[in-house]
C-alpha cells in the first residue's frame, strides 16, 4: 500500500522493489547517450567544490540522474519532489539512482520543503530543482529556486539539454525521452540570486529568460544554435 505521513505519500517496500528492474534498465539506456558540451560547460558541470542548485526544465528531467552520475557523483544531491502519490514513485526511483528526495511543492509542504532544502545546502549538499514542476505550466519559473539561492548564497547552474532524437510523451510538458545511442547537447548558465534587491520574482524572470535562451522549439524540433543540429522528435 501507499503510506501517507502528514500529506506526504511514500511507497512501501514491495512497490519499491518493483522499480528496481526499471531503474536498472533506464540506467543502461541513459548510459548509451552521447553527451556533448563545450569545455566550459563540462567544467561547470564537474565543479563540485561548492554546494550548487542545479535547475532543469521538467521535460528534461530524464537527464538529471545521468548528469549526477557522470559529473557530480562525489556530491550528495537532493531533488525537490512533489508530496503526492505520483511523487512517491518518482522519489523512490531517484533514490534507486543515488539521489535523495525532499518532498514538497508550491501547493503542498512548500515552506517545510524550502526550509529543508536550505538546511541541506548549508550542510554542503547539492539541490536539483525543476522550476516548472510538478504540474506546470511548462517553462514557467516559480520562485523557489531564487528564494533558496538568496537565502543561502548558493551558486546556481541552469542546465538545458537538446536532443538529436527523442520521443515526446503526451504529458503537460511533452516530456522528452531521448532515444538510445542518440546525442544530447548540454548547455549551462552559471548565475546567482539578484543582489540589487529585485526580489525573487525579478530573479525568476531573469533565470527563465536565460534558460529559455538555451531552448529553441518549433513544432517538435529542438535546435542547438552553437552546434547547428536539429532533429524531429516523435511522440508516444
Amino acid at each position: 500500500m501507499v503510506l501517507a505521513n502528514k500529506t506526504v505519500h511514500f511507497l512501501d517496500a514491495g512497490r519499491k522493489a518493483l522499480l528496481w528492474p526499471l531503474s536498472l534498465a533506464l540506467r543502461v539506456w541513459a548510459g548509451t547517450l552521447r553527451l556533448r558540451m563545450s569545455d566550459e560547460d563540462r567544467r561547470r558541470l564537474g565543479d563540485t567544490d561548492k554546494p550548487t542548485v542545479l535547475v532543469f526544465w521538467h521535460n528534461r528531467l530524464f537527464l538529471a540522474c545521468e548528469v549526477y552520475r557522470r559529473f557530480r557523483k562525489g556530491r550528495v544531491t537532493y531533488g525537490l519532489i512533489s508530496a503526492s502519490r505520483d511523487g512517491a514513485w518518482l522519489a523512490a526511483f531517484m533514490e534507486l539512482s543515488g539521489l535523495h528526495a525532499i518532498r514538497g511543492s508550491s501547493s503542498r509542504r512548500g515552506r517545510e520543503a524550502l526550509n529543508e532544502l536550505q538546511k541541506r545546502l548549508r550542510e554542503g549538499s547539492d539541490i536539483a530543482i525543476t522550476p516548472d514542476g510538478p504540474r506546470g505550466p511548462a517553462y514557467s519559473f516559480k520562485a523557489g529556486a531564487p528564494l533558496l539561492a538568496a537565502q543561502t548564497g548558493a551558486r546556481v547552474l541552469l542546465v538545458n539539454a537538446s536532443f538529436s532524437s527523442a520521443w515526446r510523451l503526451r504529458s503537460w510538458d511533452r516530456f522528452y525521452l531521448p532515444k538510445p545511442f542518440s546525442t544530447v547537447v548540454l548547455r549551462t548558465v552559471l548565475t546567482e540570486a539578484d543582489a540589487g534587491g529585485g526580489g525573487a520574482a525579478s530573479c525568476a524572470s531573469r533565470w527563465r529568460a536565460q534558460l529559455l535562451a538555451l531552448v529553441s522549439e518549433d513544432e517538435g524540433l529542438d535546435r542547438d544554435k552553437n552546434t547547428g543540429f536539429s532533429a524531429p522528435s516523435s511522440s508516444l
